[in-house]
């Protein structure tokens, strides 16, 4: 990309980030140097692809933003809602395609250099996309397919009219809006339009080779419109895919904790883990016979008022759980008892946290896109990370 287009597209972007308050300070810088990974790309496609996916995210994440916000909690105790997103949840979906661009790029300038080299200084190749060639345009074009299903997919979904269900439940029982793996008609159709987008994008700047470039330096063989066609529906279907996976790996790999009281679940701040009470409990036994060190603890470690109840003892030598009145004690008690947790799991184990799942999936989704175009086009996998031609 020419640095007249690259240089304020990248400044306008951030700022755009920067004034709708849509990342934090790190999830700028990081915002800002994935731009710039992308524009070093001889092509345009890439940079578009990210600024596509980074409008169409935003966007998404405003759609009756004040309605989700209170559809679930935050582990602080607050309404839920997505906040800036942190230089974690960008590199989750964007690392993969640019490590995929830069590597591209370097192929591109691989070969413009070796045709210089036997050729002379005045070779002029073409560098189109070829039928049967560059794959790592296919991994990155899935990448952003399968990210902006999957951000649709999540912003859109939650808003459905009918309950989520669980895609990993043999019965596919129902669950609280906002639960991992949780799915909906809405949503797989929001997912559906994501990588629809993102598709249509790439086909409006992708360098096809045509019969006109074929008999040029770096040209390759020319796409008939059926091909177009086929490249079209396999990476929309992919990036659809792509959504899919990430409820299954969500419902799988990442816990979802609901709060009991409100019946939501409880969001971690920028796609981290929620703790329950057991979770306390395990790494710090000690809290079990010190009240005041559990009620301190929980204050410290900002779980909110619902881990202050769960430090509740009715042995306690102290008031530390000032919610409701006890008559016996003269103390106030939690609402539901004694040690009783007030966040229980409601699916998934506790392996991965959100930004784990997008960063797997994205990946998963690229390289596979990847080894399809490879059989498909007959073509060794190994072609992709070629030096020179």
């Amino acid at each position: 990309m020419t640095p007249i287009i690259a240089i304020p597209a990248t400044v306008l972007l951030v700022y755009r980030a920067y004034s709708k308050k849509s990342l934090t300070p790190g999830g700028l810088l990081a915002a800002a140097l994935t731009a710039i990974a992308h524009a070093i790309h001889p092509w345009n496609l890439p940079f578009v692809l990210l600024v596509v996916f980074f409008l169409a995210g935003t966007r998404a994440t405003h759609v009756k933003e004040n309605v989700k916000a209170g559809l679930t909690l935050r582990a602080s105790g607050s309404s839920g809602g997505e906040g800036p997103r942190n230089h974690v949840q960008v590199l989750a979906n964007s690392l993969m395609a640019s490590i995929l661009t830069l590597l591209h790029a370097y192929q591109l300038r691989s070969r413009q250099n070796a045709l210089v080299a036997s050729a002379g200084d005045d070779a002029a190749g073409s560098f189109c996309f070829a039928w049967g060639g560059d794959l790592l345009v296919v991994g990155i074009i899935a990448n952003y397919a399968c990210v902006a299903a999957d951000t649709l997919s999540s912003e859109l979904g939650i808003l459905a009219k009918g309950q989520p269900r669980l895609i990993t439940s043999l019965t596919f029982r129902k669950v609280p809006r906002g639960t991992n793996g949780g799915v909906t008609l809405t949503g797989l159709a929001a997912g559906l339009l994501g990588s629809i987008v993102i598709v249509t994008t790439s086909m409006l700047f992708l360098p096809f080779c045509t019969d006109e470039t074929a008999g040029a330096l770096g040209g390759g063989a020319p796409w008939s419109g059926e091909q177009q066609r086929a490249l079209v529906l396999g990476l929309t279907t992919w990036g659809f895919l792509g959504s899919v996976l990430d409820s299954v790996l969500g419902g799988l790999f990442q816990r979802s904790v609901k709060d009991v009281r409100s019946g939501k679940i409880v969001e971690g701040e920028g796609g981290l883990r929620v703790l329950v009470s057991e979770d306390a409990k395990t790494r710090h036994p000690e809290r079990r016979s010190d009240p005041g060190a559990r009620f301190r603890a929980a204050v410290f470690d900002g779980e909110g008022e619902a881990a202050v109840e769960d430090t509740y003892s009715p042995s306690a030598e102290v008031d530390v759980n000032p919610f409701r009145y006890d008559s016996r004690t003269r103390r106030r008690r939690p609402s539901f008892g004694d040690e009783r947790p007030t966040r229980v799991a409601e699916s998934g184990r506790d392996l991965l946290d959100n930004n784990d799942v997008n960063f797997l999936m994205a990946v998963t989704m690229s390289v596979g896109a990847m080894a399809v175009a490879a059989w498909y086009w007959q073509v060794p996998l190994s072609s992709a990370f070629p030096v020179s031609v």
